[in-house]
């Protein structure tokens, strides 16, 4: 096991150095600084992940334990606010989060705003609004995800939020999983962006493959 665990961390020091400098700023916290909130939450996970499109990898933020502190929590929404642009802030009238990964931290994001923010479900497979929550046509959203990866949960999010005649204006996230190369059709703007190795289910490295595969995210 300790083998295993040399080799994530050796995948964990490449992917940081292809992400680019640890300390690059992004409005008051740096990579470290956001990093070091996950790992203080336990939240920044070794082993062998099924990510919720199918790929596997040796390293997994769990975004709803970095969340479950409600201090912390606030905290990254308002660096995560701060990552907008002031442009993009004035012109937000909602603020929408598909459950349940962006369900907490879109409502932080919400009251760092100072907007409503309300939830898009999928209990046949499809993103809608329920509970009563609506969108007014021409409404100006802010979509609001924990973690993205390939972006496809993001953008039917997006077209669900189009379908009721909203007009999606920017998407934020905790963590941007593509290290910049995702394209969800509106300006994205992570807290931060990494590039852990990311493996198809064919193709698992033999020091991952050895170790068991678990699936921590909320998608079965």
């Amino acid at each position: 096991m300790a083998r295993h665990r040399c080799v994530v961390l050796m995948d964990w020091r490449a992917a940081q150095t292809r992400a680019g400098p640890r300390d690059r700023t992004y409005d008051g916290m740096t990579d470290e600084e956001v990093l070091a909130e996950f790992r203080a939450a336990g939240a920044l996970l070794e082993g062998h992940f099924i990510l919720s499109s199918g790929r596997r990898s040796a390293n997994y933020l769990q975004c709803a334990r970095v969340l479950m502190n409600a201090e912390r929590a606030g905290k990254l929404a308002r660096a995560t606010v701060q990552k907008l642009p002031r442009e993009v802030r004035q012109e937000i009238d909602l603020v929408v989060s598909p459950a349940m990964g962006g369900l907490i931290i879109g409502h932080e994001v919400g009251r760092a705003l100072d907007k409503d923010a309300v939830f898009l479900e999928r209990p046949e497979g499809v993103f809608e609004l329920r509970r009563g929550f609506a969108i007014t046509p021409g409404q100006k959203v802010l979509m609001v995800e924990d973690v993205v990866t390939t972006g496809l949960s993001s953008r039917q999010a997006i077209e669900a939020v189009e379908a009721e005649g909203g007009i999606v204006v920017a998407e934020v996230a905790l963590v941007d999983r593509s290290a910049g190369e995702v394209d969800l059709g509106v300006p994205f703007y992570p807290l931060v962006s990494i590039n852990f190795p990311v493996y198809e289910a064919d193709a698992i490295p033999p020091e991952l493959a050895a170790i068991p595969a678990i699936k921590p995210g909320s998608r079965k």
